[in-house]
Formats: C-alpha cells, sequence, structure tokens
C-alpha cells in the first residue's frame, strides 16, 4: 500500500537507515527533486540519490521526520501523490523546523509500490539557535 510506503520513507530518515530509505526508490528511473535548493536541484538513478542522501544525512543531527499523505490518485501500477512532511534537525548549532510538501509519482512492481520521483516544497521554515537542553534526551538508539 502506498501509506505503508510512506510510512517506510519517513521511518528510513528518521533512524537514518540507508537500505531502508533505498528500498523505498524504484530500481529504474528514480529522480528526487528539490527545485527550491539550487544546490540540489535533481538527482537522477537510485545509486545517485542514495549516495547523495547517505552524505547529506551526516550533517543532519537528531533528525525527526514525518510525512502524510493528502490525495492518492491510483491509476492501474500508477500513482499520483501529495503528501506533507515536517522535519526537525540541527546543524551545528542551529535547529531547524521544515515543513512542506511532496509532489510523488509511485510505480507498483511485483505488487509492491515505490517512489520513483519525489519533488519537495519547502513551505515554512523555522530557525533557531540550540541550547543545551535542546539536545537533551529520554531514550537513546540501541
Amino acid at each position: 500500500m502506498i501509506r505503508e510506503l510512506i510510512d517506510s520513507y519517513s521511518d528510513a530518515i528518521s533512524r537514518v537507515d540507508a537500505k531502508d530509505y533505498a528500498h523505498c526508490w524504484a530500481d529504474e528511473g528514480a529522480i528526487w527533486s528539490i527545485p527550491w535548493y539550487p544546490a540540489i536541484g535533481t538527482i537522477e538513478g537510485k545509486g545517485n540519490i542514495l549516495s547523495f542522501w547517505v552524505e547529506a544525512m551526516k550533517t543532519f543531527a537528531g533528525d525527526h521526520f514525518t510525512m502524510v499523505p493528502g490525495s492518492i490518485e491510483v491509476d492501474g501500477n500508477t500513482a499520483k501523490v501529495t503528501a506533507y512532511s515536517a522535519e526537525v534537525y540541527d546543524i551545528g548549532d542551529t535547529i531547524f523546523r521544515d515543513r512542506g510538501y511532496y509532489e510523488d509519482l509511485c510505480v507498483k512492481v511485483g505488487g509492491r509500490w515505490f517512489f520513483k520521483e519525489k519533488t519537495f516544497h519547502l513551505k515554512h521554515r523555522q530557525t533557531f539557535d540550540a541550547k543545551a537542553s535542546d539536545r537533551e534526551v529520554t531514550h537513546k538508539a540501541d
């Protein structure tokens, strides 16, 4: 189901799990686009997307990412999806809170849904200086 794909993608990002993140993408024709951020722009190919993501995630300390579907329009083995996201992460001494939406094209291969194209649009960004207490955690991953 597409909802499970969205949830798996969110979970992989929050856990910074490259294997699970890669498993969300179609093997053929994958495109990830962030048009509002020219330094990234558009990345083509699952391997290139994964390589870029792995490097980028090294700078995103404490990332927490959630995404929920807005609309899902299925047409056979393809689907157009709009999903809304909220993400909180640290870069250096700055905490970022981003909210935006994705316009996605999903494909069904072998009975399972994958992202083929993801385009992210930022709607709102909030930043503030981090204090030591902002980085206190109640649970650390094993």
